[in-house]
């Protein structure tokens, strides 16, 4: 089961959130963090380059002693404040009619470790150093990763019950999702919140922050080998995360566009694909895009028409977790065998485009000329995500896409 525990987080007054809270650090460009930071967004602590003129290098030894300079002055003007008691939280976003409700908890380094807190992607080792640096030198987790679990009643109903209530926080941001906040401070709530995932709940998923999860796991690693006293209970073991239900969960579909035809004319292109796919056009040039309607489906933007590819029975393995997932398929079956994209992670001509941003903008890549061809995908699922997680699996390159996207500033912990 997995270890969780309450904290005391230092957040901004009720009246400050909005202005203090700020999209994650890798979300923002450095031009765009600046162009939308405030005078107190956490963007001046997550993304201090802004604060140079001209940007600052993200990666130098100025920028990182102006992020511990800035979150000492967030607590010294009073934009952080410190709760008096060990707290949970229930933190609500709202994208158009869904809602979903998370816990804001910290879990432990241990369950990263011995793998009951379970990753679905691979990480880069210099994403892992550049977040190492910032949890180690403000010894803090500054933002939150993002955690999915099995679905409990109880729990639910704990939720369900803090919801019902007048929230700390409640407002709009600046992409029209709505983010409430609520303290859960009544003890005999928050040792029951404790028992319940200690004794009912045997892993949480990664879904969105695995750099910020393996950062804070060696440094929590780090300060256990200097401290000859450790017992396993200091603070340090411990970083924040908001945990959902996964059945309140959608993955986006994250689909990919490719820069040129392998030398392929659009008409030899098409041949190709037929072999493994049956190739229906749906529009003629210009024609609204049309978004794959099941596994094994494919929306296709090239020469200014939307096509659907519907894999050919055989060419998918179902019973494998991996192979099931549509990544996988167009993997295999276009992007490496016709267009000789062998490594998703490192070649320049394939890019990534989140769901969230609509079919249009594949298409808008391609009219333009910086494309020749968009790929739509079907979301992955939860199930998905879940199965290959608890199988041991690692997903292909940009597979999920969640949104929206967890507010910082709301909580923070420190050790």
């Amino acid at each position: 089961m997995v270890r969780v525990k309450p904290f005391a987080a230092l957040r901004p007054p009720k009246e400050l959130a909005p202005e203090v809270s700020a999209p994650p650090y890798d979300v923002l460009d450095s031009a765009e963090a600046k162009a939308l930071a405030g005078e107190k967004s956490l963007l001046h602590i997550t993304k201090p380059e802004i604060d140079f003129e001209p940007l600052a290098g993200e990666h130098e030894d100025r920028t990182y002693a102006k992020a511990v300079e800035n979150f000492r002055k967030w607590q010294q003007n009073g934009w952080l404040v410190r709760d008096a008691s060990e707290n949970y939280y229930v933190y609500a976003q709202t994208m158009g009619e869904r809602t979903q409700y998370g816990i804001v908890l910290c879990a432990h380094t241990d369950d990263y470790a011995s793998g009951i807190i379970k990753k679905h992607e691979l990480t880069r080792k210099d994403k892992e150093d550049d977040r190492m640096v910032h949890v180690r030198i403000q010894s803090a987790n500054i933002e939150p990763v993002f955690f999915a679990f099995k679905d409990n009643a109880e729990l639910g109903a704990i939720v369900a019950s803090v919801a019902a209530g007048e929230p700390e926080y409640s407002f709009t941001d600046e992409n029209g999702f709505g983010h409430s906040f609520w303290v859960i401070s009544d003890r005999p709530t928050v040792a029951r919140i404790t028992e319940l995932f200690t004794g009912s709940v045997d892993a949480f998923y990664v879904a969105d922050g695995h750099h910020r999860t393996a950062a804070a796991a060696r440094v929590g690693a780090e300060r256990r080998a200097q401290n000859p006293a450790h017992t396993g209970d200091e603070e340090y073991n411990f970083f924040m995360a908001v945990c959902f239900p996964e059945s309140q969960l959608r993955i986006l579909d994250y689909n990919r566009v490719v820069k040129d035809l392998a030398g392929l004319s659009p008409e030899e292109f098409l041949a190709a694909l037929s072999k493994d796919f049956e190739v229906t056009p749906l529009s003629a040039a210009g024609g609204d895009a049309v978004a794959p309607q099941k596994l094994h489906q494919f929306s296709m933007y090239l020469g200014g028409k939307w096509y659907r590819l519907d894999a050919r029975p055989g060419r998918y393995d179902d019973s494998d977790p991996i192979g099931v997932l549509d990544v996988t398929v167009l993997s295999n079956l276009v992007l490496d065998r016709i267009l000789g994209i062998k490594d998703l992670r490192t070649d320049n001509r394939i890019a990534f485009i989140g769901g969230i941003r609509g079919l249009g903008e594949l298409s808008r890549r391609v009219d333009s000329g910086e494309m020749a061809v968009a790929f739509a995908l079907y979301p992955v699922s939860m199930h998905q995500l879940i199965d290959i997680a608890d199988t041991g699996n690692i997903m292909p390159p940009k597979t999920t896409w969640f949104e929206p996207k967890l507010r910082s500033g709301l909580a923070i912990h420190t050790f």
